[in-house]
């Protein structure tokens, strides 16, 4: 995992790309929402988002 987030920082500054790193975040905490609750009483007002 570390080896992962450690090409992907490579990448990011090799190429300037540093407005991704924004959505990696929010795609990660968006997908860390669902997985953790997923069988709770947040569950609705998370389907209603997609």
């Amino acid at each position: 995992m570390l080896d992962l987030l450690k090409d992907l920082w490579g990448f990011l500054r090799e190429r300037k790309k540093f407005w991704l790193l924004p959505m990696i975040i929010i795609i990660l905490l968006i997908g860390a929402i669902i997985v953790f609750s997923g069988g709770s009483a947040v569950a609705p007002f998370i389907y209603t988002l997609f």
